[in-house]
This record gives structure tokens, C-alpha cells and sequence, in this order.
């Protein structure tokens, strides 16, 4: 009987089984930033503790890092003290810190990948929800809370229990206008948010096939929106032809026998998983959230359920909340702030089919619009090909690298009841800074849209139409 690309990672990476039936599983990779840091270091220092392989360990400022006036000391006096004590920490352990003079500052989950940190056959943890992300290389990848960071840096292994495995295939292939992001928000939708709780996600099938190495980390990235503990899909070639010559990737003839092991990863035609979904992805449609989880979205043409649909709980409080009714249509939403950016749409590829949809045109006059690189690199790629250009002239304001307005823990947030068209991965109360804000998740090319109208749209009419 064949494996699963889960089993052969895990397997090997498994030290051994603990007491309470968890195992110990070795990290390849421990991923650092400046807000689920500190008390972790903070733990060892006061245990007398070295760092055990500060080699595989590699931190970034992401979160609390000003998108705007990016200077030291920062404005802000809890972000500079979390940037001081992060650099305290790498200096005094030997850990590699891309900072904001490196030139490689970026959203850890953006960095990762782009400097070829991220590999097949890796296990991978960082202290942050996201880290589902990297799964999209074929590894996996688990995110993780402070008291684990702690264990990660003193030992370089981490405590999980087992998972079974839910394969999602896309049959077909996605429309144009439709990304992954309404891929994922489909699944959820579908699965529910507690859908995959105790599963690993494996994304399979033609569309996923096809798509660009930043389209499948955004599926993986909302894997963790879902329930399931990380997500992640078969290397192939495109994973091969992305990897090749980053810095942190193998070189030369290391590179080609990486190549015959991280192909050989992929599950197996007759392994078996635990659960097996499938998703028609030309029935996709650009796909928005109307509620207070990403399980609560519709198609861009559909309206708002009247009654709770499978995971969905709270659909009353959401409705509540949100000032919505069961049965309106999601389209024609007033929107009053456009974000593009976040770990999960802050790649080039996100930027440029933003960018495609808003050349020519100019920005609602209501509407407050932010486009955030999702690292230093990006931006600069960015600024090369004069995306950074169409976006001004739109009306746009074009910033530095971080996190920014996905979670607002810097100055970039929403106010009062403001109505954000926002590509990020939450729509909880408060996740974007006003505890009364309110949050439609959709893709980069939808926010574009959305800022444009000054409403939610269905981006698909202004790709059809003539610029301008």
C-alpha cells in the first residue's frame, strides 16, 4: 500500500511517542517574529538555556512594523521595545534576523519561501496561525503558540498529536476572475471552520495543478480558517522551477538530487487518506464573506443565507453584527476601506492582478485604499515592473512590508463601523482594530475591484471591460 506525502515526512521527522499518546516530532525549520517571541526567549534565558539550533532558525519583523514611516525608533513605543527585544534575542543566540536595513523584511510567511527557506520534506513551525502556508512546497508546516515556540528553540522539537488526512480535489479548472482565494473560501464554506479539525489538508486535483506557487500558498495559508491543523500540496515541477537558485535553496548538483527526493514525496497513487472531497472548480465563482468567520461567504452573485448553512454558527450574531440581512444580495455592499496585502495575498502575483484590474481607473472618492508588499523583495519587484505607479495614479497609497491592516497591531487599522473589502485571511470582531469594524474577505483582484465601485462588485465585468 502506497503514503500519503504526510506520512513520508512525519515519519521520518517522529522522535518518539510521549506518555499523553502526542509525538515528539524533529523541526527542520523554526521560523521567528517579534509578538510570540519574547516570552519564549525570555523562558530560556531565565532556565539558562541555549538556543539548539540557531542554524534552522531564522526571524523578520512583520507584525507590528509601521507600513509607513518605516524608521527607527518607530512611532510607536510597544512596537519599538518588540523590535528591541527581538534583536536582543537574535544577537545574544546566533539567530539570523532579516531586518528592516536587510533588504529581506517581509511577512514571515512571504520571506520563507522567497529566499528558499522553505523546502519539500520539511517540518516547519513558527509562532504564528499561518504557517499552513509552506505546506504548499510539500512540506509541513504547523503553527504554533508561545509556550511551543519555547520548546522549539531549546530542543528543536515539537509536541503534536497524530492527524488523519483529508484530500480536497479541484476537478476542472478555475474561471478567469477566480482565484484561489475564492477556492479556499469555497472549502471552508462547504467544510465548515471546524471542518477539519484533527485533519491535515492535501490539495490535489487539475486546477490546483495549475496554479502558480503563491496561488497554492494561498490555499494552504487558509487551511488553519478551516479547522485542520496544516495543509499542504504534492511538489512537482512547479515547485522545482520556483525553488530553483533561491539563496537559501540547495545549488549545483545538491539541487538536482534535492529535486529527485522532493519528488518522490508526493503521495502515492494507491495511498490511502482518511477522507477524499471533491470541488467542480469551474462552478467557482468570486466568492465574499458576509459574516464574523470565513465560513460565512457567498458567491458574489448569491445573497446572504436566511438560515445557518454546515459549520456556520453564529449566523444571527453575524447578521447582527454586521447590520446585514438574511437574503440581500452581497453585491452593491458599500465599502469604505480596500486593503490589499496580508501572508495570504501580499505576493507579487496578488499585486499584479490588482494592478490589471485598476490601471485606467480611479479609486471610489469615499473609499480609503492601502496596498501593503508582503516584503521588501516583493515591493521592490513590484516598483520595477511601475505597479506601484498604477496604483497611485488610482488613488491608492502604496507602502513598506508588514503585516499592516490583516491584524492591526500597528498603526494601519479600521474605525468606528468602517466596511473594509479586504484581502486577508480573518473576519473575526475586532481583527482589523475597531472592535466594531466590519470585514469582507475576497480576493486582491475583488478589493481592486471593490475600492473602484466603492462597492462590492464581481470583479469578472471590469476584467471584460475596456479600459478606460
Amino acid at each position: 500500500m502506497g503514503a500519503t506525502l504526510f506520512q513520508k515526512v512525519w515519519d521520518p521527522h517522529a522522535v518518539r511517542r510521549l506518555p499523553n499518546g502526542q509525538m515528539q516530532l524533529y523541526v527542520g525549520l523554526h521560523l521567528v517574529h517579534e509578538v510570540t517571541s519574547p516570552q519564549a526567549f525570555a523562558e530560556l534565558d531565565a532556565r539558562g538555556w541555549r538556543v539548539r539550533a540557531p542554524e534552522r532558525t531564522f526571524a523578520t519583523l512583520d507584525h507590528i512594523v509601521p507600513t509607513t514611516r518605516q524608521v527607527r525608533p518607530f512611532d510607536d513605543t510597544m512596537a519599538e521595545r518588540m523590535t528591541g527585544a527581538l534583536e536582543r534575542n537574535c544577537r545574544a543566540h546566533g539567530i539570523r534576523l532579516f531586518d528592516l536595513a536587510s533588504g529581506r523584511q517581509g511577512i514571515v510567511h512571504v520571506i520563507g519561501p522567497e529566499l528558499g527557506l522553505t523546502q519539500p520534506g520539511m517540518t516547519i513551525a513558527c509562532g504564528d496561525s499561518h504557517t499552513s502556508t509552506h505546506g504548499a512546497f510539500g512540506a509541513l508546516a504547523f503553527g504554533i503558540g508561545t509556550s511551543q515556540v519555547r520548546d522549539v528553540l531549546a530542543s528543536q522539537t515539537l509536541a503534536l498529536s497524530p492527524m488523519k488526512v483529508r484530500r480536497i480535489r479541484f476537478d476542472g479548472r478555475l474561471s478567469p476572475g477566480v482565484y484561489a482565494k475564492d477556492a479556499i473560501l469555497t472549502v471552508i464554506g462547504r467544510l465548515g471552520v471546524v471542518g477539519g479539525v484533527g485533519y491535515a489538508y492535501e490539495y490535489a486535483g487539475d486546477a490546483v495543478s495549475a496554479m502558480s506557487m503563491d496561488e497554492r500558498m494561498t490555499l494552504c495559508n487558509m487551511s488553519i480558517e478551516g479547522g485542520a491543523r496544516a495543509g499542504y500540496v504534492n511538489p512537482d515541477q512547479t515547485t522545482i522551477d520556483y525553488l530553483r537558485g533561491r539563496p537559501f535553496a540547495p545549488q549545483g548538483d545538491a539541487f538536482d538530487r534535492a529535486v529527485e527526493w522532493w519528488l518522490s514525496l508526493a503521495s502515492d497513487a494507491d495511498a490511502t487518506w482518511d477522507d477524499d472531497v471533491s470541488f467542480d472548480a469551474s462552478r467557482i465563482a468570486p466568492t465574499v464573506t458576509w459574516g464574523i468567520n470565513p465560513g460565512q461567504s457567498v458567491a458574489v452573485n448569491e445573497t446572504l443565507p436566511a438560515a445557518a448553512g454546515n459549520g456556520a454558527g453564529g449566523h444571527a450574531e453575524a447578521l447582527e453584527f454586521m447590520g446585514f440581512r438574511g437574503g440581500q444580495p452581497i453585491a452593491g455592499t458599500r465599502v469604505d476601506v480596500a486593503f490589499i496585502g496580508s501572508c495570504t495575498n501580499g505576493r507579487l502575483s496578488d499585486l499584479r492582478e490588482a494592478a490589471r484590474v485598476v490601471a485606467g481607473h480611479r479609486v471610489a472618492s469615499h473609499v480609503r485604499a492601502l496596498v501593503v508588499p508582503g516584503s521588501q523583495a516583493v515591493r521592490v519587484a513590484a516598483e520595477r515592473e511601475g505597479l506601484h505607479e498604477v496604483f497611485r495614479a488610482a488613488g491608492f497609497d502604496w507602502r513598506g512590508a508588514g503585516c499592516s491592516m490583516c491584524l492591526a497591531m500597528n498603526p494601519d487599522r479600521l474605525e468606528g463601523r468602517e466596511v473594509c473589502a479586504s484581502s486577508s485571511n480573518r473576519n473575526f470582531k475586532g481583527r482589523q482594530g475597531s472592535p466594531t469594524g466590519r470585514t469582507l474577505l475576497m480576493s486582491p483582484a475583488m478589493v481592486a475591484a471593490a475600492a473602484l465601485a466603492g462597492e462590492v462588485v464581481d470583479v469578472r465585468t471590469m476584467l471584460e471591460a475596456p479600459v478606460s
